[in-house]
């Protein structure tokens, strides 16, 4: 009965692998990215992109375990989550009240260290802030004028 099952439990994973949701991937940075519209330095540019860019902009970069259902639904499902609720690579089209809005909402993500997430971070250990990336991060938020 035990291997039966076991079978049968192969045989739906390999199954379920032909199921692959669209994957977030555009090849180009579009006038009303983030980065662009706020002119981030190159250090800010870098910290942003490594940290926050692959769930919060249409292009991320996808670990080999992504390619395996059912991780590679759970993984698109917490990018579009991601992305409803900030979207770098639109930033230019949000109103400046938007802007304002999510700009406070990144510091205070910041500050309470919830960004990037914890759960994240373990398999993405380049994407951990260090202590004076966030503080210049909050820094150069706060700097810019809306």
């Amino acid at each position: 009965m035990l291997k039966i099952f076991l079978i049968l439990l192969f045989i739906i994973f390999i199954i379920i692998q032909f199921f692959r949701p669209e994957k977030n991937v555009s090849s180009e940075t579009l006038a009303t990215d983030f980065l662009i519209d706020t002119k981030a330095n190159d250090n800010i540019a870098t910290i942003i992109k490594t940290s926050c860019y692959d769930c919060h902009s249409n292009n991320t970069e996808y670990p080999w375990y992504a390619e395996v259902a059912p991780v590679s639904w759970w993984m698109a499902h917490h990018v579009d989550e991601a992305k409803e609720e900030l979207n770098f690579s639109e930033w230019s089209t949000f109103s400046e009240k938007r802007k304002r809005k999510k700009l406070k909402e990144m510091v205070e993500e910041l500050e309470e260290k919830e960004m990037p997430l914890k759960t994240y971070l373990p398999l993405h250990p380049e994407a951990k802030l260090s202590n004076q990336e966030r503080v210049d991060l909050i820094a150069w938020i706060k700097s810019l004028k809306l």
